[in-house]
């Protein structure tokens, strides 16, 4: 066993814009300090970070709320969603649920679990080898708007 995992934050959900483009980025704060974790996603993910940020809920459910929904109905708490990996520039990660003291670990993109996580209050950990070695200063980050203003919101 190695040493355990980091808990994080979400610091916000921004518009990388460089020489290629725009592309939506979720930030993980670090516990202590500057550092932190860009992780770059999808539009539609990003959208689905910030509303459960700022507990907005949609007239209808959309496909995060709706899977905290049947989670629900069939008693499942989300424990945490573990960022374990980074290969070749890809992010993996796992859910750990909880039903009836049964525990049970499934994968997923970070920018989902994240997304569930947050609506659930649920632990957001990092390995500590991926933080190692994708941790950036906050200050280092350039061209980062938020997306609210980005998106003109």
């Amino acid at each position: 066993m190695g040493m355990d995992p980091v808990r994080c934050d979400v610091k916000g959900v921004y518009m990388a814009t460089g020489p290629l483009g725009a592309s939506p980025a979720v930030i993980l704060s670090l516990p202590e300090g500057e550092m932190c974790i860009p992780i770059y996603i999808g539009l539609w993910e990003a959208i689905s970070i910030r509303n459960a940020l700022k507990r907005e809920i949609p007239p209808r459910p959309l496909t995060h709320d709706l899977f905290v929904e049947f989670m629900k109905s069939y008693g499942i708490v989300l424990k945490e969603m573990v960022i374990d990996s980074l290969e070749d520039g890809v992010y993996y990660a796992r859910l750990i649920f909880l039903q009836d003291h049964h525990q049970l670990s499934m994968d997923c993109r970070p920018s989902d679990g994240i997304a569930l996580s947050l609506r659930c209050n649920a632990d957001l950990l990092v390995d500590p080898d991926v933080v190692t070695c994708s941790s950036v200063s906050f200050a280092d980050l350039s061209g980062l708007q938020d997306l609210d203003t980005y998106l003109g919101g």
